[in-house]
């Protein structure tokens, strides 16, 4: 049976003593959690908030690793790195990533084997822009991203792999996809991943929305059969509204 999942990216977001404070209220909140939660946090909050939370149910992301082991790369933090803090995921492939940071599919494979290679979980994110979307490609564009970076993994590796579907129209712009557009996108991931890994795999595979996916509409996304959860930015940083979340799930 796959897992449900809430997981929030705060983005470039909080302080690290603001990030400390919520992660020390959502801890104090989340005890016995129907779903895996999961908190991203910038790359200077990791080791401070992963310290707080064990023991605790909710894990915690980074939200990008580099595609370099190790090396002369100022500014980078690779996954080996992001593992030492106690950290037992990482965001890939956001479309904020893609957009502003140029990483293609090569990239982002690479990104995808060191996580894989240094013991995190991968949270992997795909998606398609208004343009796209209006010109009815979605579904190539999908799947060309999952193809072009992770679709070369083993199954074993698979296992490891939680997807993302983050509708680039969506993302902070209040749209969000209806509940019938988000089905029909998680079901036709799953049916690649099935031709992909196989059908066992494929209802196996945890699949996220992401794309101004709140406290109000949660519920209703989350009633979809194969919409396991969401992946949440801004109603992420605020404890009530992320809580609610967790508990529409």
């Amino acid at each position: 049976m796959r897992t449900k999942m809430v997981a929030g990216n705060w983005k470039m977001n909080k302080n690290l003593q603001e990030g400390v404070a919520l992660a020390t209220e959502l801890k104090k909140a989340v005890k016995d959690p129907k779903c895996a939660v999961v908190i991203g946090t910038p790359f200077i909050h990791l080791a401070s908030v992963a310290e707080l939370l064990k023991g605790s149910p909710i894990k915690v992301a980074a939200e990008n690793c580099a595609d370099h082991e190790k090396g002369a790369y100022t500014g980078e933090v690779s996954a080996e790195m992001v593992k030492s803090t106690g950290a037992e995921y990482v965001i890939l492939g956001h479309s904020e990533r893609r957009q502003y940071y140029a990483e293609s599919y090569e990239m982002l494979a690479e990104k995808v084997r060191l996580a894989l290679a240094n013991g995190l979980k991968v949270i992997f994110c795909i998606g398609e822009v208004k343009e796209e979307r209006e010109a009815g490609r979605q579904n190539e564009v999908v799947k060309a991203q999952l193809e072009g970076s992770v679709f070369g993994l083993s199954a074993e590796e698979w296992k490891s792999i939680t997807l993302a579907y983050e509708p680039v129209w969506a993302i902070g712009t209040g749209l969000t996809a209806t509940p019938a557009q988000a089905q029909e996108m998680h079901a036709y991931l799953r049916g690649l991943v099935a031709a992909r890994f196989g059908q066992q795999v494929a209802d196996d595979t945890t699949i996220l929305y992401g794309g101004s996916c709140n406290e109000k509409n949660a519920a209703e996304l989350f009633a979809n059969p194969d919409v396991d959860g969401g992946l949440i930015g801004g109603a992420a940083l605020v404890a009530e509204k992320f809580l609610a979340i967790i508990a529409a799930r």
